[in-house]
């Protein structure tokens, strides 16, 4: 725990009131008396269901390491783990692509909970790579836009994301929901702090304009009020031409952008060629927390290291400005 989390929150807060009515939309508790085998896809995710869970039930979770949702290959544990799984959370087909076909075999009894398909979510529109140009788009004239499904870097849709888990806990182990419950709530406030706290050191950097390696970071940038103009590529396994790269040099020096973030688990020599002769500045963002230690604290701490990350390479840039 940081000192940032030092404070005792209130026991109980009105999202048990929520998830005790959500609980009893689930399927009847008898399918599963023994202490919860729950999957996680990605570390936020296993982060969330960690903080609710607690140490009841096994939780185990898939992409690890340097690991990328968009490229993952399964192990033959993984297909083990998700076979012995009571429950199974995933972000949705359009972040784990690799998780569509052994989902659509998994055991009877199984359940399989696509957060991105909660009730009562924002969902933003993807936008293509280069710059953003302050516009939402589809694929063609007609299309609907496809929704970015990085969802979890909203401290808002993350609350709603672990009430929902904690609902399926419930409903899956009934005689440990006090706890699970009380989890949630801890949760809940732990994340409120950590978003006021995010936005208050953030505040003198939000007009400062940067560009990150893959739009990543929608929900991150809505919720903290952040100038980000543009992205290197649309999906980190495609990789710019030459022609985009000339365009997003010729972006950085018009929109006088003051970093180019990378992601640790991607190659940044482009970004490099991005930022020569620029003036730009090169930092690194976290979208899965890959260098964070996984378990309970992931999440928060994940967020805290992204603003963190952001303010180091932003505050020369604001100064500039003034």
């Amino acid at each position: 725990m940081t000192a940032r989390d030092a404070a005792v929150p209130p026991a109980f807060l009105p999202w048990s009131a929520a998830l005790a009515a959500l609980a009893l939309l689930l399927w009847p508790a008898w399918l599963c008396a023994a202490p919860p085998r729950v999957v996680a896809s990605i570390g936020p995710v296993h982060s969330l269901a960690a903080a609710v869970m607690g140490d009841r039930g096994e939780l185990l979770q898939i992409v690890r390491g340097y690991g990328s949702p968009h490229v993952y290959q399964m192990r033959p544990s993984d297909a083990a783990s998700l076979r012995d799984a009571d429950l199974v959370l995933w972000i949705g087909p359009t972040m784990e692509t690799f998780l569509q076909r052994p989902l659509r075999s998994a055991r009877p009894g199984t359940r399989v909970v696509a957060l991105m398909e909660l009730p009562g979510l924002e969902l933003l529109p993807s936008r293509p790579g280069g710059a953003h140009g302050g516009h939402d788009h589809g694929h063609g004239t007609d299309d609907p836009p496809h929704h970015d499904a990085h969802i979890w870097l909203s401290p808002h849709t993350a609350k709603v994301m672990a009430a929902a888990i904690a609902a399926e806990l419930v409903a899956l182990d009934p005689d440990n929901a006090v706890a699970y419950r009380a989890n949630l709530d801890r949760l809940v406030w732990r994340i409120d702090a950590m978003e006021k706290g995010i936005a208050s050191r953030l505040r003198p950097v939000r007009n400062v304009p940067f560009l990150v390696f893959h739009d990543a970071f929608r929900y991150f940038e809505r919720s903290f009020g952040l100038a980000s103009v543009g992205s290197v590529t649309l999906s980190p396994d495609r990789m710019p031409s030459a022609r985009r790269i000339r365009e997003l040099r010729a972006e950085i020096a018009r929109s006088g952008a003051r970093c180019v973030f990378r992601e640790p688990q991607f190659e940044s020599a482009l970004v490099q060629v991005l930022v020569e002769g620029t003036g730009a500045g090169v930092g690194t963002l976290y979208p899965l927390g890959t260098e964070i230690a996984p378990g309970p604290d992931a999440y928060i701490d994940m967020m805290n290291a992204n603003a963190d990350a952001l303010l180091a390479c932003l505050e020369e840039g604001a100064s500039a400005i003034r």
